[in-house]
């Protein structure tokens, strides 16, 4: 579920799905709020979303590796590395 997550930077419209078709506006379109499974834009805008929230919190990302994130205080580190799996 957390692709559903992310917020989408582009319009991506769909047919209504069947069963869901609107009697006085059949032809109408539904643009997406939010990413969905299957959109090529769904990893990225999850991630753009989850690595804000981390950056607020005074994560920073790694440059090596950008699924990880580390804070650092003064006597405790944090270390948070970011793994979706989304094999069905």
């Amino acid at each position: 579920t957390a692709f559903l997550h992310g917020e989408l930077d582009k319009d991506i419209y769909m047919e209504q799905p069947p069963g869901y078709v609107s009697n006085l506006h059949p032809n109408y379109v539904c643009k997406h709020k939010n990413a969905l499974y299957g959109l090529k834009q769904a990893l990225r805008a999850w991630y753009e979303k989850i690595a804000k929230y981390l950056n607020s919190c005074g994560y920073v990302a790694s440059h090596s590796d950008p699924s990880l994130f580390v804070k650092k205080q003064k006597y405790l580190h944090v270390v948070v590395l970011l793994y979706v799996d989304d094999m069905l």
